[in-house]
């Protein structure tokens, strides 16, 4: 579970003193109110999602040398399919400060409950089948893209951390705790940046035990436009293509 939420999309009151973040006894009523206004406009964006597509960069940064290591860029699809979401991510761009890692080029493809990873470079399809986990893995993904806002509140503690401007975006920022200790092995806290009018989140931030983080930040978004292809969601492999597959 840890390898597959790592591969995406991230003690407590130590990170609280360190970001400035806000524990839910530290909200005042005027905070719970506009939590729920924010919630709200995620039910609505929830309830009229059909598809999304946006451009992403994703940052990980490493505590242990304390830096950014890691930049991937690409772009990210959502599709309702029937009661599931299918996501696909095409990293178009990696690269990386340690001359040891050299990030390249994939496709990631959540369908089916299961997580395919395409690397091209050694034509190889790697399947995740994430069994029991694939409730926990689903809420990951649909984090501000197509989940429901009050629906958050069944798996997270969540904690209204004011308004904050994101590349022009007019935001609301949410702390969320996960409640189960499994996902907080994985994810001791996520911030997400939803954008006030649509519902939807411009930027997420996850934060692993260890100090970890990746900081995903979303371009171009487009929330329910013209049918996205199939052919978005299959992967482009050649006839030579390897699959391996590993446990959840």
């Amino acid at each position: 579970m840890k390898r597959v939420a790592r591969t995406f999309v991230l003690p407590l009151a130590a990170l609280c003193i360190v970001f400035g973040l806000k524990s839910p006894a530290q909200q005042t009523s005027a905070d719970a109110g506009q939590l729920d206004v924010v919630l709200k406009k995620m039910d609505e964006a929830a309830a009229n999602f059909r598809s999304t597509q946006a451009d992403f960069e994703w940052d990980t940064y490493q505590k242990v040398i304390d830096e950014v290591d890691d930049v991937e860029t690409g772009t990210i699809s959502y599709r309702r399919a029937g009661r599931e979401i299918e996501m696909m991510a095409e990293v178009k761009k990696a690269g990386s400060t340690l001359a040891t890692l050299k990030p390249e080029p994939k496709s990631v493809l959540f369908s089916e409950g299961k997580i395919r990873m395409y690397q091209p470079k050694v034509d190889q399809v790697t399947v995740y089948d994430v069994g029991k986990n694939r409730a926990d893995v689903e809420s990951y993904l649909v984090l501000g893209f197509g989940g429901s806002g009050h629906d958050l509140q069944k798996s997270w503690d969540v904690t209204y951390l004011g308004p904050e401007t994101v590349s022009g975006v007019a935001t609301a920022k949410l702390q969320l705790v996960p409640k189960s200790q499994k996902v907080r092995n994985t994810y001791k806290q996520i911030i997400l940046w939803i954008d006030l009018e649509r519902g939807i989140s411009v930027q997420q931030q996850a934060f692993q035990p260890q100090g970890d983080y990746k900081l995903a930040k979303y371009s171009n978004i487009q929330v329910n436009g013209k049918k996205i292809p199939d052919e978005v969601f299959k992967l482009k492999t050649t006839g030579k293509t390897q699959t391996v597959s590993t446990g959840g």
